[in-house]
């Protein structure tokens, strides 16, 4: 990714000193210095204004009428442990191996709500489409008007027609310290705050416009990266899937099966480091093993619940491990790892919703690409591209 500070403003007027053809007069000189000099002045009497503790505190105090069910308290750990995960894998006589409905359900809920897509507007930086938000959602960002600027639709009335940011903020370290203000100010509205920055661009290498708090990001719709791997070994003939058990403490998700190794892709980081740092952070997988995970492709899907608009994109990586090795979790997110045949999760992921929405995917993925789904199977082409039903770019 290009993680340049981000291009100049394509809508910025050039300066009149630049633009002027006749000779400039010292009066002239000097009256257009002196506006120049009061716009900067009030440029920084802006962001002063929006970094007001004062300020803050008063929006955070206010009511939020339209809160949702997402700033609830976080979720209860998953009501399942190792040994019902480890029992369905290794039913047999079902007869389900060729049947692809079970894979099918579990994309379908990684793209939910799509039939609301027309309750959000766009959210425009530099004339670049960088999100999505919900109409709903806007009516608490008025209040922040020296930091977002809300346009009526074409017909001239009070309907939204989209959201974009204030002229005074330029650069993208000022987007990143104004918008960070305002997740501050919105409070119990976006929860769970990481403070890991996400950042913000219209498609994948393309500059950066600002950096986003990892928690509000599906509320402004903007696209999210992250990387997954699969961690495997192959004994005997047959491969098996190292898979991890998220802590019952954790924030997110708590108790739900996982991939050995998954991260969000922040600000700043290539997706190979970045697997480099979570390998050796989630599963004591050292750099002289992870640099050997191949990339072998992306999914993605688009996920509506409330205000929520996920835009995501994973970049998936295969690392064939020792079959003596071991994880051992470093960051205390993961409760525990056990070695499952593939077959046995693939068995997991059709029967049950033990696992994390998104490794689904990017395990389904794992199947096609290892000849464990046949192209005989009723709905293998639409399976196949529903795995990057999302906007992959």
């Amino acid at each position: 990714m290009n993680n340049s500070p981000g291009a100049e403003n394509h809508r910025q007027s050039a300066s009149p000193l630049v633009e002027a053809r006749e000779p400039i007069t010292e009066n002239f000189q000097f009256s257009s210095m002196a506006a120049i000099a009061t716009s900067f002045s009030a440029a920084a009497a802006a962001v002063a204004r929006r970094r007001s503790p004062a300020r803050i505190q008063l929006v955070a105090r206010r009511r939020l009428p339209f809160c949702t069910a997402a700033s609830a308290a976080p979720a209860a750990a998953a009501g399942f442990s190792w040994a019902d995960a480890l029992r369905v894998a290794s039913e047999t006589g079902i007869g389900d191996e060729s049947d692809l409905s079970g894979y099918f359900q579990k994309v379908d809920i990684c793209n939910r709500g799509l039939d609301k897509k027309g309750q959000f507007v766009e959210f425009l930086v530099e004339d670049q489409v960088v999100g999505y938000i919900h109409k709903g959602f806007t009516e608490h960002l008025r209040v922040f008007h020296d930091v977002f600027t809300i346009v009526s639709g074409h017909n001239g009335n009070s309907t939204v027609g989209h959201v974009t940011l204030h002229p005074s903020l330029r650069t993208p370290e000022d987007r990143t310290l104004a918008i960070g203000d305002v997740i501050k100010g919105l409070g119990e509205l976006i929860p769970g705050i990481r403070n890991e920055l996400y950042p913000v661009t219209s498609s994948y290498g393309m500059p950066v416009y600002f950096s986003l708090e990892r928690a509000a990001a599906p509320y402004f719709g903007i696209k999210a990266y992250g990387v997954h791997m699969n961690g495997y070994i192959e004994k005997d003939g047959e491969k098996s899937l190292w898979i991890g058990k998220r802590s019952d403490v954790k924030q997110t998700y708590p108790g739900m099966l996982d991939h050995l190794v998954a991260g969000g892709l922040p600000y700043g980081i290539s997706c190979k480091e970045n697997i480099i740092k979570e390998c050796e952070e989630e599963a004591g997988i050292p750099r002289s093993m992870s640099t050997n995970a191949t990339s072998v492709g992306a999914v993605s899907y688009m996920d509506i619940d409330g205000f929520r608009y996920k835009r995501d994109v994973l970049f998936c990586y295969d690392l064939r491990l020792p079959v003596d090795f071991v994880p051992n979790n470093e960051d205390g997110e993961v409760d525990s790892f056990r070695l499952i045949p593939v077959s046995h999760a693939a068995n997991i992921i059709r029967r049950t919703n033990f696992f994390k929405a998104n490794c689904n995917l990017v395990i389904i993925d794992f199947l096609f690409r290892h000849g464990y789904v046949d192209p005989d199977c009723n709905g293998y082409l639409k399976l196949l591209t529903s795995l990057r039903g999302g906007d992959c770019s």
